[in-house]
């Protein structure tokens, strides 16, 4: 991922904080017909390795999950947003602006590691709900359902392993704008009725 210096993400937890806000993540690795991608929920054990380690799981009749053993990519994305010129004092100036996009995104990088093991795959689902659960009033867990049933369907799908080796972190957020641009940005997306883009407004420093 090219990161210009202004826009780089430079210490871990602030690069942790996107994984886990992340709600999906796309896996990527290189089958024998070429690159392969499969977007899943992915869990950050931030403590297992220098970096951290991701879990997650897909179907086992996803082929996939057989080009193990190689390095993969998992892509993270957070918020994102158009950014008109219009926005920019300086189109009022020079006219010398174009449209662009801000947007967060961390890429993962390591060893992949697929694996069939019940007694691991059971901790694997039972700490990715909890971790997705949590915030709901009536959190529902594993143990809810039948054991059986949960047993049968371990047998679908097929887990995920990657201790990480390497990230890149990247915020655009207009940075490389003047202060009055970034403010007339700022401004303009607080006061979209778009979730996201009122997220992109409230990571912008003005």
């Amino acid at each position: 991922m090219y990161i210009p210096t202004q826009f780089r993400i430079e210490h871990l937890p602030e690069i942790h904080a996107v994984i886990r806000a992340a709600r999906l993540a796309n896996l990527v690795t290189m089958g024998p017909d070429g690159l392969v991608a499969t977007p899943l929920p992915v869990l950050l054990s931030a403590d297992e390795g220098e970096y951290g380690t991701l879990y997650a799981h897909v179907a086992k009749a996803n082929p996939q999950w057989r080009t193990g053993g190689q390095e993969g990519l998992v892509m993270f994305m957070g918020p994102d947003a158009y950014v008109t010129p219009s926005w920019y004092v300086t189109k009022q100036i020079s006219g010398k602006v174009v449209p662009t996009w801000n947007y967060v995104a961390v890429h993962a990088y390591g060893p992949v590691e697929f694996f069939e093991d019940a007694d691991r795959l059971l901790n694997l689902v039972t700490r990715l709900t909890n971790h997705h659960e949590e915030p709901r009033a009536q959190p529902w867990a594993v143990s809810d359902a039948p054991p059986a049933f949960i047993q049968s369907q371990l047998k679908g799908i097929v887990g995920v392993r990657m201790p990480i080796t390497r990230l890149e972190g990247k915020q655009k957020m207009s940075q490389n704008r003047t202060p009055e641009d970034r403010a007339g940005v700022k401004r303009a997306l607080a006061a979209s009725e778009t979730l996201v883009d009122q997220q992109v407004a409230a990571a912008i420093v003005a």
